[in-house]
Protein backbone atom coordinates (compact mmCIF):
# COMPACT_ATOMS: atom_id res chain seq x y z
CA UNK A 1 0.00 0.00 0.00
CA UNK A 2 2.27 2.70 -1.52
CA UNK A 3 0.80 5.80 -0.60
CA UNK A 4 1.88 8.81 1.84
CA UNK A 5 -0.11 11.59 3.13
CA UNK A 6 1.67 14.32 4.43
CA UNK A 7 -0.91 16.77 6.56
CA UNK A 8 -1.07 19.49 8.25
CA UNK A 9 -2.04 19.39 12.22
CA UNK A 10 -2.52 22.54 13.21
CA UNK A 11 -3.57 26.04 11.20
CA UNK A 12 -1.31 25.91 8.18
CA UNK A 13 2.16 27.07 7.85
CA UNK A 14 3.96 23.73 10.02
CA UNK A 15 6.44 23.28 7.30
CA UNK A 16 4.66 20.58 5.13
CA UNK A 17 6.92 22.19 1.90
CA UNK A 18 10.16 21.13 3.95
CA UNK A 19 8.97 17.59 4.46
CA UNK A 20 7.36 16.67 1.03
CA UNK A 21 11.42 17.96 -0.05
CA UNK A 22 12.88 15.86 1.86
CA UNK A 23 10.83 12.38 1.00
CA UNK A 24 10.38 13.61 -2.69
CA UNK A 25 13.29 11.18 -3.59
CA UNK A 26 11.76 8.11 -1.75
CA UNK A 27 8.48 8.19 -4.19
CA UNK A 28 7.36 8.18 -7.99
CA UNK A 29 5.04 10.79 -7.60
CA UNK A 30 4.08 13.57 -5.69
CA UNK A 31 0.23 14.66 -5.61
CA UNK A 32 -1.45 18.01 -4.41
CA UNK A 33 -5.07 16.95 -3.24
CA UNK A 34 -6.98 20.28 -2.40
CA UNK A 35 -6.78 23.94 -1.51
CA UNK A 36 -5.57 26.72 -4.10
CA UNK A 37 -2.60 29.29 -4.50
CA UNK A 38 -3.73 30.38 -0.82
CA UNK A 39 -1.11 27.87 0.27
CA UNK A 40 2.36 28.28 0.63
CA UNK A 41 4.53 25.87 0.64
CA UNK A 42 8.82 26.65 1.34
CA UNK A 43 11.93 25.19 0.62
CA UNK A 44 15.29 26.08 1.18
CA UNK A 45 18.79 24.46 -0.16
CA UNK A 46 22.11 25.92 -0.99
CA UNK A 47 21.05 29.40 0.89
CA UNK A 48 17.67 29.88 -1.58
CA UNK A 49 14.44 29.80 -0.63
CA UNK A 50 11.23 29.28 -3.13
CA UNK A 51 8.17 29.57 -2.58
CA UNK A 52 5.40 27.08 -4.47
CA UNK A 53 1.51 27.72 -4.10
CA UNK A 54 -0.07 25.12 -6.44
CA UNK A 55 3.00 22.85 -7.99
CA UNK A 56 3.79 19.91 -5.42
CA UNK A 57 7.02 20.23 -3.74
CA UNK A 58 8.64 17.49 -5.38
CA UNK A 59 9.20 19.06 -8.84
CA UNK A 60 12.94 19.95 -7.50
CA UNK A 61 14.00 16.37 -7.68
CA UNK A 62 14.48 15.05 -11.50
CA UNK A 63 12.45 11.93 -12.30
CA UNK A 64 9.71 12.35 -9.84
CA UNK A 65 6.21 13.07 -11.42
CA UNK A 66 4.26 16.10 -10.12
CA UNK A 67 0.41 15.93 -10.21
CA UNK A 68 -2.64 18.40 -9.23
CA UNK A 69 -5.54 16.98 -8.15
CA UNK A 70 -9.12 17.59 -8.94
CA UNK A 71 -9.52 19.04 -5.28
CA UNK A 72 -7.71 21.57 -5.93
CA UNK A 73 -8.69 25.26 -6.91
CA UNK A 74 -6.10 26.57 -10.07
CA UNK A 75 -5.40 29.98 -10.34
CA UNK A 76 -4.08 30.63 -13.88
CA UNK A 77 -1.98 33.48 -13.03
CA UNK A 78 -0.44 31.72 -10.47
CA UNK A 79 0.29 28.41 -12.27
CA UNK A 80 1.89 29.88 -15.04
CA UNK A 81 3.94 31.91 -13.11
CA UNK A 82 5.24 29.04 -11.14
CA UNK A 83 5.95 26.89 -14.56
CA UNK A 84 8.22 29.85 -15.48
CA UNK A 85 9.79 30.25 -12.25
CA UNK A 86 10.77 26.51 -12.47
CA UNK A 87 11.67 26.55 -16.21
CA UNK A 88 14.26 29.86 -15.28
CA UNK A 89 15.72 27.78 -12.78
CA UNK A 90 16.59 25.04 -15.09
CA UNK A 91 14.17 22.48 -13.78
CA UNK A 92 12.12 20.38 -17.06
CA UNK A 93 8.26 20.72 -16.34
CA UNK A 94 6.78 19.18 -19.52
CA UNK A 95 6.01 15.72 -18.89
CA UNK A 96 6.39 15.91 -15.32
CA UNK A 97 3.56 18.29 -14.66
CA UNK A 98 -0.13 16.73 -14.94
CA UNK A 99 -3.06 18.86 -14.24
CA UNK A 100 -6.56 17.65 -13.40
CA UNK A 101 -9.04 17.84 -16.37
CA UNK A 102 -11.33 18.12 -13.46
CA UNK A 103 -9.98 20.93 -11.51
CA UNK A 104 -12.04 23.70 -11.03
CA UNK A 105 -10.37 27.70 -11.87
CA UNK A 106 -10.74 30.43 -10.08
CA UNK A 107 -12.42 33.39 -12.18
CA UNK A 108 -11.49 36.80 -11.73
CA UNK A 109 -14.86 37.21 -10.26
CA UNK A 110 -13.96 35.19 -6.94
CA UNK A 111 -11.41 37.40 -5.98
CA UNK A 112 -13.70 40.51 -6.70
CA UNK A 113 -16.74 39.09 -4.34
CA UNK A 114 -14.17 37.74 -1.57
CA UNK A 115 -12.45 40.83 -1.52
CA UNK A 116 -15.73 42.77 -1.33
CA UNK A 117 -17.37 40.76 0.96
CA UNK A 118 -14.22 40.79 3.71
CA UNK A 119 -14.54 44.43 2.98
CA UNK A 120 -18.12 44.65 3.66
CA UNK A 121 -17.79 42.59 7.11
CA UNK A 122 -15.20 44.39 8.43
CA UNK A 123 -14.59 42.97 12.07
CA UNK A 124 -16.39 40.09 11.32
CA UNK A 125 -13.99 39.01 8.36
CA UNK A 126 -12.49 35.86 8.13
CA UNK A 127 -9.51 36.64 7.54
CA UNK A 128 -9.05 35.33 4.04
CA UNK A 129 -5.91 35.60 1.92
CA UNK A 130 -7.76 37.65 -1.17
CA UNK A 131 -7.29 34.69 -3.82
CA UNK A 132 -10.70 33.79 -4.58
CA UNK A 133 -10.53 30.23 -2.76
CA UNK A 134 -13.65 30.48 -0.82
CA UNK A 135 -16.01 31.62 -3.63
CA UNK A 136 -14.57 29.18 -6.18
CA UNK A 137 -15.13 26.20 -3.97
CA UNK A 138 -18.67 27.66 -3.35
CA UNK A 139 -19.37 27.39 -7.75
CA UNK A 140 -18.07 23.86 -7.23
CA UNK A 141 -20.71 22.89 -4.73
CA UNK A 142 -23.13 25.10 -6.73
CA UNK A 143 -22.37 22.70 -9.54
CA UNK A 144 -21.97 26.61 -11.40
CA UNK A 145 -17.86 26.66 -11.73
CA UNK A 146 -15.91 26.40 -14.65
CA UNK A 147 -13.36 23.32 -14.97
CA UNK A 148 -10.17 22.85 -16.90
CA UNK A 149 -12.00 20.40 -19.64
CA UNK A 150 -14.24 23.62 -20.25
CA UNK A 151 -11.61 25.43 -21.65
CA UNK A 152 -11.67 22.75 -24.60
CA UNK A 153 -14.98 24.50 -26.16
CA UNK A 154 -15.28 28.29 -26.41
CA UNK A 155 -19.03 28.38 -26.87
CA UNK A 156 -19.30 26.18 -24.19
CA UNK A 157 -17.31 28.25 -21.86
CA UNK A 158 -19.17 31.23 -22.89
CA UNK A 159 -21.97 30.14 -22.31
CA UNK A 160 -21.48 28.96 -18.26
CA UNK A 161 -18.97 32.57 -18.01
CA UNK A 162 -21.91 34.68 -19.66
CA UNK A 163 -24.55 33.17 -16.98
CA UNK A 164 -21.91 32.82 -13.93
CA UNK A 165 -20.49 36.40 -14.75
CA UNK A 166 -24.06 38.04 -15.39
CA UNK A 167 -25.15 36.50 -11.64
CA UNK A 168 -22.00 37.74 -10.02
CA UNK A 169 -22.15 41.32 -11.77
CA UNK A 170 -25.76 41.50 -10.16
CA UNK A 171 -23.97 40.71 -7.23
CA UNK A 172 -21.00 42.75 -7.21
CA UNK A 173 -23.48 46.20 -8.03
CA UNK A 174 -26.24 45.57 -6.16
CA UNK A 175 -24.65 44.30 -3.04
CA UNK A 176 -21.05 45.46 -2.94
CA UNK A 177 -21.28 48.88 -5.43
CA UNK A 178 -18.31 47.29 -7.24
CA UNK A 179 -17.62 47.79 -11.26
CA UNK A 180 -18.63 45.07 -13.29
CA UNK A 181 -16.33 42.17 -15.40
CA UNK A 182 -16.47 42.26 -19.06
CA UNK A 183 -17.88 38.89 -19.89
CA UNK A 184 -15.71 38.60 -23.31
CA UNK A 185 -12.57 40.03 -21.84
CA UNK A 186 -12.46 37.19 -19.65
CA UNK A 187 -13.44 34.63 -21.41
CA UNK A 188 -10.21 35.97 -24.52
CA UNK A 189 -8.01 35.66 -21.31
CA UNK A 190 -8.87 32.16 -20.29
CA UNK A 191 -9.18 30.67 -24.25
CA UNK A 192 -5.58 31.93 -23.94
CA UNK A 193 -4.98 29.96 -20.91
CA UNK A 194 -6.17 26.88 -22.41
CA UNK A 195 -3.37 27.07 -25.24
CA UNK A 196 -0.99 27.41 -22.43
CA UNK A 197 -1.86 24.52 -20.36
CA UNK A 198 -3.03 21.64 -22.48
CA UNK A 199 -0.04 19.92 -22.63
CA UNK A 200 -0.02 19.55 -19.02
CA UNK A 201 -3.82 18.21 -18.79
CA UNK A 202 -5.11 14.97 -18.61
CA UNK A 203 -6.93 12.28 -16.32
CA UNK A 204 -4.84 12.46 -13.19
CA UNK A 205 -7.59 9.74 -11.46
CA UNK A 206 -6.35 7.14 -13.98
CA UNK A 207 -3.21 8.58 -14.31
CA UNK A 208 -2.61 7.57 -10.38
CA UNK A 209 -4.70 4.09 -10.58
CA UNK A 210 -2.56 2.92 -12.89
CA UNK A 211 0.42 3.77 -10.92
CA UNK A 212 -0.51 2.03 -7.73
CA UNK A 213 -1.30 -0.96 -10.04
CA UNK A 214 1.99 -1.07 -11.32
CA UNK A 215 3.39 -0.71 -7.99
CA UNK A 216 4.59 3.13 -7.75
CA UNK A 217 5.18 5.08 -4.79
CA UNK A 218 2.65 8.19 -4.46
CA UNK A 219 3.33 10.82 -1.94
CA UNK A 220 0.11 12.79 -0.88
CA UNK A 221 0.53 16.93 -0.57
CA UNK A 222 -2.07 18.53 1.44
CA UNK A 223 -1.88 22.59 1.99
CA UNK A 224 -3.67 24.61 5.08
CA UNK A 225 -3.76 22.91 8.09
CA UNK A 226 -6.40 20.50 9.62
CA UNK A 227 -7.94 22.78 12.02
CA UNK A 228 -8.86 25.13 8.99
CA UNK A 229 -10.57 22.07 7.54
CA UNK A 230 -14.06 23.27 6.71
CA UNK A 231 -15.71 20.18 8.42
CA UNK A 232 -13.60 19.33 11.19
CA UNK A 233 -11.67 22.95 11.76
CA UNK A 234 -11.86 26.20 14.17
CA UNK A 235 -15.81 27.07 12.21
CA UNK A 236 -16.43 29.47 10.43
CA UNK A 237 -12.67 30.66 10.87
CA UNK A 238 -11.51 27.57 8.29
CA UNK A 239 -10.57 27.11 4.67
CA UNK A 240 -13.13 25.97 1.46
CA UNK A 241 -11.58 22.31 1.31
CA UNK A 242 -10.59 19.23 3.48
CA UNK A 243 -6.72 19.43 4.02
CA UNK A 244 -7.77 15.95 6.43
CA UNK A 245 -6.74 12.70 5.42
CA UNK A 246 -10.17 12.46 3.66
CA UNK A 247 -9.63 15.29 1.17
CA UNK A 248 -6.67 13.08 -0.15
CA UNK A 249 -9.09 10.24 -1.18
CA UNK A 250 -11.62 12.69 -2.95
CA UNK A 251 -8.98 15.26 -4.07
CA UNK A 252 -7.04 12.83 -5.79
CA UNK A 253 -9.32 9.55 -6.78
CA UNK A 254 -6.86 7.47 -5.09
CA UNK A 255 -9.09 4.69 -2.26
CA UNK A 256 -8.15 4.83 0.90
CA UNK A 257 -7.19 1.26 1.19
CA UNK A 258 -3.86 2.34 -0.27
CA UNK A 259 -3.02 4.49 2.30
CA UNK A 260 -0.25 3.41 4.80
CA UNK A 261 1.30 6.20 6.07
CA UNK A 262 -0.26 9.42 7.20
CA UNK A 263 2.46 12.22 8.88
CA UNK A 264 1.34 14.87 10.62
CA UNK A 265 3.49 17.71 10.66
CA UNK A 266 4.03 20.02 13.96
CA UNK A 267 5.83 23.37 14.74
CA UNK A 268 7.04 22.76 17.77
CA UNK A 269 5.17 25.96 19.05
CA UNK A 270 1.85 27.44 17.73
CA UNK A 271 1.23 29.82 14.95
CA UNK A 272 -2.04 31.34 13.33
CA UNK A 273 -2.82 33.54 10.32
CA UNK A 274 -5.89 35.21 9.88
CA UNK A 275 -8.90 35.32 12.64
CA UNK A 276 -10.44 32.76 14.44
CA UNK A 277 -10.16 31.29 17.83
CA UNK A 278 -6.28 30.42 19.49
CA UNK A 279 -6.56 29.08 23.30
CA UNK A 280 -2.15 29.12 23.35
CA UNK A 281 -1.85 32.43 21.79
CA UNK A 282 0.90 34.67 23.60
CA UNK A 283 0.34 38.87 23.10
CA UNK A 284 3.46 39.36 24.89
CA UNK A 285 7.38 39.61 24.40
CA UNK A 286 7.29 35.71 24.15
CA UNK A 287 5.04 35.65 21.52
CA UNK A 288 6.79 38.37 19.61
CA UNK A 289 9.99 36.35 19.97
CA UNK A 290 8.56 33.26 18.72
CA UNK A 291 7.37 35.10 15.28
CA UNK A 292 10.84 37.27 14.92
CA UNK A 293 13.21 34.14 15.81
CA UNK A 294 10.73 31.96 13.35
CA UNK A 295 10.38 34.44 10.89
CA UNK A 296 6.82 33.81 10.91
CA UNK A 297 5.16 35.71 8.48
CA UNK A 298 2.48 34.38 6.01
CA UNK A 299 4.21 32.67 2.81
CA UNK A 300 1.31 33.65 0.56
CA UNK A 301 0.38 36.87 2.24
CA UNK A 302 3.26 38.21 4.20
CA UNK A 303 0.85 38.92 7.09
CA UNK A 304 2.31 38.11 10.90
CA UNK A 305 0.97 35.21 12.33
CA UNK A 306 -0.02 35.06 15.75
CA UNK A 307 2.01 32.80 17.76
CA UNK A 308 1.45 30.78 21.24
CA UNK A 309 2.78 27.29 22.73
CA UNK A 310 1.60 24.30 21.86
CA UNK A 311 -1.52 22.86 22.00
CA UNK A 312 -1.62 18.98 22.55
CA UNK A 313 -5.27 19.22 23.17
CA UNK A 314 -5.58 20.62 19.61
CA UNK A 315 -2.65 18.65 18.20
CA UNK A 316 -4.57 15.38 19.92
CA UNK A 317 -7.48 15.89 18.44
CA UNK A 318 -6.03 15.78 14.20
CA UNK A 319 -3.80 12.99 15.41
CA UNK A 320 -7.29 11.07 15.84
CA UNK A 321 -9.50 12.12 12.73
CA UNK A 322 -6.52 11.66 10.60
CA UNK A 323 -5.29 8.67 12.00
CA UNK A 324 -1.47 9.96 12.22
CA UNK A 325 0.98 7.37 12.12
CA UNK A 326 3.91 9.43 12.96
CA UNK A 327 4.49 13.13 13.13
CA UNK A 328 7.44 15.43 12.10
CA UNK A 329 8.37 18.10 14.28
CA UNK A 330 9.75 21.51 12.82
CA UNK A 331 11.08 24.53 14.07
CA UNK A 332 12.39 23.01 17.30
CA UNK A 333 15.68 25.45 16.72
CA UNK A 334 13.20 28.42 17.52
CA UNK A 335 12.53 27.38 20.99
CA UNK A 336 16.50 27.54 21.93
CA UNK A 337 16.65 30.92 23.48
CA UNK A 338 13.91 30.34 25.53
CA UNK A 339 14.35 29.49 29.55
CA UNK A 340 11.33 27.51 29.97
CA UNK A 341 8.82 26.54 27.28
CA UNK A 342 4.86 25.79 28.38
CA UNK A 343 2.74 23.28 26.58
CA UNK A 344 -0.87 23.09 26.95
CA UNK A 345 -2.21 19.37 28.13
CA UNK A 346 -5.37 20.54 28.75
CA UNK A 347 -8.42 23.05 28.54
CA UNK A 348 -10.40 24.04 31.55
CA UNK A 349 -14.30 25.03 30.86
CA UNK A 350 -16.95 25.99 33.06
CA UNK A 351 -15.17 24.92 35.91
CA UNK A 352 -14.10 21.53 34.51
CA UNK A 353 -10.74 20.08 33.23
CA UNK A 354 -10.54 18.30 29.68
CA UNK A 355 -8.51 17.01 27.03
CA UNK A 356 -11.24 16.75 24.51
CA UNK A 357 -10.93 19.36 21.75
CA UNK A 358 -14.23 21.39 20.97
CA UNK A 359 -14.20 22.44 17.85
CA UNK A 360 -16.99 24.44 18.32
CA UNK A 361 -16.72 28.26 18.10
CA UNK A 362 -18.76 28.59 21.62
CA UNK A 363 -16.83 26.74 23.68
CA UNK A 364 -13.22 27.36 21.69
CA UNK A 365 -13.26 30.98 22.71
CA UNK A 366 -14.16 30.69 25.90
CA UNK A 367 -11.30 27.41 27.22
CA UNK A 368 -8.42 28.28 29.27
CA UNK A 369 -5.54 26.68 28.75
CA UNK A 370 -3.62 24.52 31.56
CA UNK A 371 -0.33 24.41 31.15
CA UNK A 372 2.89 21.99 31.69
CA UNK A 373 6.35 23.42 31.89
CA UNK A 374 9.38 22.39 30.79
CA UNK A 375 12.81 23.57 31.12
CA UNK A 376 14.65 25.53 27.90
CA UNK A 377 17.78 23.98 26.89
CA UNK A 378 19.19 27.28 26.26
CA UNK A 379 21.99 26.09 23.06
CA UNK A 380 22.17 26.57 19.79
CA UNK A 381 20.91 23.16 17.82
CA UNK A 382 20.23 24.83 14.27
CA UNK A 383 21.32 22.31 12.14
CA UNK A 384 21.83 19.09 14.39
CA UNK A 385 21.20 16.10 12.80
CA UNK A 386 21.26 13.41 14.76
CA UNK A 387 19.12 12.85 18.43
CA UNK A 388 22.09 11.90 20.70
CA UNK A 389 23.41 15.49 19.89
CA UNK A 390 20.08 17.07 20.74
CA UNK A 391 20.22 18.38 24.63
CA UNK A 392 18.71 16.31 26.84
CA UNK A 393 16.05 19.34 27.36
CA UNK A 394 15.35 18.85 24.07
CA UNK A 395 14.98 14.80 23.62
CA UNK A 396 12.52 15.16 26.49
CA UNK A 397 10.50 17.40 25.00
CA UNK A 398 10.15 15.53 21.72
CA UNK A 399 9.70 12.30 23.74
CA UNK A 400 6.77 14.66 26.03
CA UNK A 401 4.86 15.51 22.87
CA UNK A 402 5.42 11.59 21.25
CA UNK A 403 3.94 9.86 24.65
CA UNK A 404 0.92 12.45 24.70
CA UNK A 405 0.00 11.28 21.01
CA UNK A 406 1.30 7.82 21.31
CA UNK A 407 2.98 8.13 17.85
CA UNK A 408 6.49 8.82 17.58
CA UNK A 409 8.18 11.81 16.01
CA UNK A 410 10.02 10.44 12.79
CA UNK A 411 11.16 13.65 11.66
CA UNK A 412 12.53 16.39 13.71
CA UNK A 413 13.54 19.78 11.53
CA UNK A 414 16.02 21.97 13.59
CA UNK A 415 16.65 24.72 11.14
CA UNK A 416 14.67 25.47 7.08
CA UNK A 417 17.46 23.46 4.82
CA UNK A 418 16.96 20.49 3.55
CA UNK A 419 20.15 19.31 5.56
CA UNK A 420 19.30 20.84 8.29
CA UNK A 421 17.42 17.43 9.83
CA UNK A 422 17.09 14.87 12.13
CA UNK A 423 15.71 11.46 10.21
CA UNK A 424 14.94 8.71 12.88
Amino acid sequence: MPVTVVIGSQWGDEGKGKVVDLLSPEVDIVARYQGGANAGHTICWDDKEFVLHLIPSGIFHDGVSCVIGNGVVIDPVALMDEIEMIRDLGYRVEGRLLISHNAHLIMPYHKRIEEARERAMDAGAIGTTGRGIGPAYVDKFARTGVRVVDLLDRDVLKEKLTRSIEEKNAVLESVYGAEKLDVDAIIDEYVEFDKLIDPFVTDTTEFLCTALSDGKRILAEGAQGSLLDIDFGTYPFVTSSHPTVGGCCTGLGIPPTHIDRTIGIVKAYSTRVGNGPFATELKDDTGEALRRVGLEFGATTGRPRRCGWLDLVALRYTTRINGFTDIAIMKLDVLSDLEEIKVCTAYEFAGKQNIRFPNDLQTLENVKPIYDTFPGWKANITGVTAMEDLPEEARSYIAMIESYLGIPARIVSTGPKRSQTILR
